[in-house]
């Protein structure tokens, strides 16, 4: 794996753990993020304000919240977390973020899905 697609990976997961783990979305997007923040979550406004905005009140109103990072994939520009996330009140998610970071490392757009973690499952297979 070539360095940049490394250092991409540590970005990410740095710029994730202090705006989710840390609370501290503010100092997420000062840290790690480019000059512009594209934002496809459609709960998320655009832009780093709407960013910032959003997760300080997630961080008010669900205390607790918790994200663990199973994989880490990077190609190019590109990284790809694939995330248990665990909330206040025994709500669970398998979620997948997809970032895009720009030619100086830094997070400039976000994807990403979420699915709650079942009761039951067809399968022996884990969501992780």
């Amino acid at each position: 794996m070539a360095d940049q697609e490394l250092r991409n990976k540590d970005t990410v997961t740095a710029f994730y753990d202090l705006m989710f783990n840390q609370c501290k979305p503010a100092e997420a997007m000062e840290r790690y993020a480019g000059a512009t923040y594209t934002q496809h979550n459609p709960h998320v406004g655009d832009g780093k304000e709407a960013f910032v905005a959003y997760f300080e009140r997630m961080a008010a109103e669900y205390p607790g919240k918790r994200v663990e990072f199973k994989r880490v994939i990077a190609e190019g520009d590109f990284v790809v977390l694939h995330c248990h996330q665990s909330w206040p009140g025994d709500l669970e998610y398998a979620g997948i973020d997809i970032f895009r970071l720009d030619g100086n490392g830094k997070v400039v757009e976000h994807w990403d899905v979420l699915q709650v973690l079942p009761e039951h499952s067809e399968n022996d297979n884990s969501m992780f």
